[in-house]
């Protein structure tokens, strides 16, 4: 028979030479949930963290719990640091949720350095402070 185009199909048969396999990806329109769980994991992980560090931010008087330079700094600088401590924890699984959904392995390589050294920074901001 004729066909149309002049150039003839060849089927998609091992002896033909064309060997077309497909991959089949299981997270495939999917990252949006894995995302969701990562988030929701963290903050499972740091739900009494995160209530530790909004009771010391709210209430000042905790101050006096902590022996040393935490006792000794002002009233003002000790409300800041658990602030901000605070909203890094409270922003956290928001971050880990929205790396894993959107982000390829580079770029999560850059955010998990990212918060590696901002986790470094809390560190060595209450070794200073706390003990």
């Amino acid at each position: 028979m004729g066909s149309s185009g002049g150039a003839k199909r060849k089927p998609n048969h091992p002896s033909s030479g064309q060997v077309h396999e497909e991959t089949m990806n299981v997270t495939e329109g999917k990252s949006g949930l894995w995302g969701a769980l990562a988030g929701l994991f963290t903050f499972a992980l740091i739900a009494v963290p995160l209530s530790a560090a909004f009771s010391f931010a709210t209430h000042p008087n905790t101050q006096q719990l902590f022996a040393g330079r935490l006792e000794e700094m002002g009233q003002g600088g000790y409300v800041a640091f658990w602030w901000i401590v605070t909203i890094f924890l409270l922003a956290l699984p928001f971050l880990v949720g929205y790396a894993i959904a959107r982000l390829s392995g580079r770029s999560l390589a850059i955010v998990g350095g990212i918060i590696a050294l901002f986790v470094i920074a809390i560190l060595v901001l209450g070794q200073l402070f706390v003990f």
